[in-house]
């Protein structure tokens, strides 16, 4: 599966695209100036959204890859 699968499929279940999920994270304190702050972990990340959004651990991964920067929209 793509990257940007995940996040299609992501955005059927919740709602809520890459956008939206930046925001989630700079309104949590995790994230300015559209980076993550130091020292915040994935575990922190992904287990908020398991809980608030209910997602697996798949795709509550490919989030954390989008807000570190590590993988970002339109990714194969």
């Amino acid at each position: 599966m793509s990257f940007q699968a995940y996040l299609t499929n992501i955005e059927a279940k919740t709602g809520k695209g890459p956008d939206d999920f930046r925001a989630w994270a700079a309104a949590k304190g995790w994230a300015a100036d559209g980076k993550l702050v130091a020292g915040v972990k994935a575990g922190t990340i992904t287990d908020a959204l398991k809980a608030e959004f209910e997602l697996g651990h798949g795709h509550a991964m490919a989030i954390y890859a989008l807000l570190k920067g590590m993988k970002k929209e339109g990714d194969a």
